[in-house]
């Protein structure tokens, strides 16, 4: 048995190293399809961090009477924080907005000198909920729209701010589904073109395989060195696409923290450098193996 191997991996070899131009191109294939799903891969990443950043800022506001007691509103908070979805209830209280407010538009000299005039501080406490889903929104303002609660809140801005959330809950969606196409249609023409690269390779070879048939080699035999081919293959390609994406990183990553400062494209890489080679080591075994093992297959049924 290991007397096969040794024979099945010493042609498998041979072959990788004569048929140049058929390697070159199966590789190529490979790298390209790899290397495009990693950065499918990190890129749904970069666009989740978008995405959540502008969720952040895609909340409703609950704003309160000014005879509203505090805690009241705490009480509140607190109930909507136990809602199932819900990421987070922020309390602004009046004394906070109005400071938030100076300090936004400390710069503009008019506005400020409006706000003096006024005297007292013309904002509302509020409280900002921030959800994972639609769904979590809708429960939230029918809850606040009961009775219980009309002689506290003075209004929520949530039907205002609706279609902008659904806009933003339909992005993600789409996000992850043209993922998901791009990822399976890029895969489906991989195999494709290294099976046909393969069915080449057969047909170079098609004497010795009728050689090896003629003295009674088992179709284990013929096929070992085909997919010891493809397995090559497959190693080849997730070197050089490892190495171009960390490569595509470290360039691109400054470029992308000019837009996003928290997003780090490099630390996300060597974060999930473990994930990374998972995805692309699977990727170059499948696509390697399987379209070979189809072709050789097909081909001694023949």
């Amino acid at each position: 048995m290991l007397t096969l191997l040794k024979r099945i991996f010493k042609s498998g070899w041979q072959n990788f190293k004569r048929q140049g131009n058929l390697v070159f191109a199966t590789s190529s294939v490979l790298i390209i399809t790899i290397t495009l799903i990693s950065f499918l891969f990190l890129g749904h990443k970069i666009i989740k961090f978008a995405i959540d950043e502008i969720k952040a800022k895609a909340d409703i506001s609950v704003y309160f009477q000014e005879t509203a007691p505090e805690e009241e509103i705490i009480g509140l908070q607190q109930k909507l924080s136990g809602f199932s979805g819900i990421k987070g209830v922020e309390y602004v209280s009046r004394e906070k907005a109005l400071e938030d407010f100076v300090e936004r538009h400390k710069d503009d000299k008019g506005l400020i000198a409006s706000l003096e005039e006024v005297g007292a501080n013309p904002f509302l406490a509020s409280l900002n909920v921030s959800a994972g889903e639609m769904a979590s929104y809708d429960n939230v303002s029918k809850f606040l729209e009961g009775d219980n609660f009309s002689a506290i809140i003075e209004k929520v801005d949530f039907n205002r701010r609706k279609p902008i959330i659904e806009k933003i809950f339909d992005i993600t969606s789409f996000v992850d589904k043209t993922g998901i196409i791009i990822s399976a249609v890029l895969i489906a023409i991989s195999i494709l073109l290294v099976y046909n690269t393969t069915r080449l390779t057969i047909y170079s070879q098609k004497e010795e395989i009728g050689i090896s048939r003629l003295v009674g080699a088992s179709n284990r035999f013929i096929r070992g060195p085909f997919l010891i081919q493809g397995v090559l293959c497959g190693i080849l390609s997730f070197l050089t696409s490892l190495l171009i994406v960390g490569i595509t990183s470290y360039f691109l990553g400054p470029k992308i923290s000019a837009f996003f400062p928290e997003f780090q494209l490099l630390a996300l890489f060597k974060n999930d450098f473990r994930n990374v080679v998972l995805l692309q080591f699977g990727c170059a075994l499948v696509l390697g193996i399987l379209p070979s093992f189809l072709a050789i297959r097909k081909y001694l049924r023949v």
